[in-house]
């Protein structure tokens, strides 16, 4: 559905994008997750046809966004972080006008008019002027004027950004409902948001791609090791010297509540090895379980190495 190769971005002496390569499918709901400044807004602007690359192309459902770039606006929708409302305009006045500007007349503008307002859930409020809509309602009125030409991928910059935790879960609920077979590219600092929503995460640092894939994909490429947490019944320090003693544990940590953290290297299981050493040494063992990075950790980890 979309090919990124080689892009760049200058601005004056500052490299914004560093090469970026990646391809993106038809369906799929990707997260772009990094830092601010990492270069995240850039790409979507890029992408959506907002500012041109330095170097490299970008083809949206075949076509080139230099050569075509009237046919690929239509194919997508673009939410970005602050999207420009006009607070003196009604919501059905600004979906109207939204509406013509990307060239929808006759029946089909009602029809598409009529979906959006349901499809975001804010029917209720089109006769209401959008300066008296709250945050979480005004961000309803920015997805919907993406989604007003029906396109076949989403763009979305921080689009929950500035909302309070219910807001959230409803603007979330939202974008998942709309997804279909539609193609959805959103950034967030909300990690939570990213690991529910998006089934492949891009992390951007300092303009380049530094990691891509699912939450657990990530998991095996940032892990040297991974972890298992132990609980005794007493004697947690002996425990913790005994398992450090078994071949293949890198490191054995100990928190407040006497939970043992084991940092095992990642291509071995020595989870029976762990039970059966301390079982034999009749430790009474009450608790066994692998435990794996966190986004946050990875994100932390990744962002920090760059």
């Amino acid at each position: 559905m979309i090919q990124i190769k080689g892009l760049i971005k200058d601005y004056g002496d500052f490299r914004a994008l560093k090469d970026i390569s990646v391809d993106i499918k038809k369906g799929e709901v990707i997260g772009l997750l990094g830092p601010n400044g990492a270069g995240k807004t850039t790409l979507m602007r890029i992408i959506t046809g907002y500012i041109s690359a330095s170097l490299g192309s970008v083809k949206v459902g075949g076509k080139d966004i230099l050569d075509d770039p009237k046919d690929v606006k239509k194919l997508i929708g673009y939410l970005p972080e602050n999207c420009p409302l006009y607070p003196d305009m009604t919501v059905r006045d600004f979906l109207l006008s939204m509406a013509e500007t990307k060239g929808i007349k006759g029946p089909k503008l009602k029809e598409r008019l009529e979906y959006v307002l349901n499809a975001v859930k804010i029917k209720d409020r089109e006769k209401s002027f959008i300066s008296t809509l709250s945050k979480g309602y005004r961000q309803r009125v920015g997805l919907a004027q993406s989604l007003i030409h029906d396109p076949q991928i989403l763009i979305l910059d921080e689009p929950t950004v500035g909302l309070d935790p219910n807001q959230i879960i409803e603007i979330r609920d939202l974008i998942m409902g709309l997804k279909g077979d539609r193609t959805i590219i959103l950034s967030s600092h909300i990690l939570p948001e990213v690991s529910q929503m998006c089934e492949r995460i891009i992390v951007i640092a300092d303009g380049s791609i530094v990691a891509q894939g699912s939450e657990s994909e990530l998991i095996t490429q940032v892990s040297a090791n991974h972890k298992v947490h132990i609980l005794v019944q007493e004697d947690f320090h002996k425990a913790m010297d005994l398992i450090k003693t078994i071949d293949g544990v890198q490191e054995v940590h100990i928190d407040r509540n006497n939970l043992i953290e084991a940092e095992i290297q990642k291509d071995k299981d020595l989870r029976p090895e762990i039970a059966q050493t301390l079982i034999k040494s009749n430790f009474k063992l009450l608790e066994l379980r692998g435990g794996e990075m966190t986004l946050e950790e990875i994100f932390i980890q990744l962002t920090q190495a760059n």
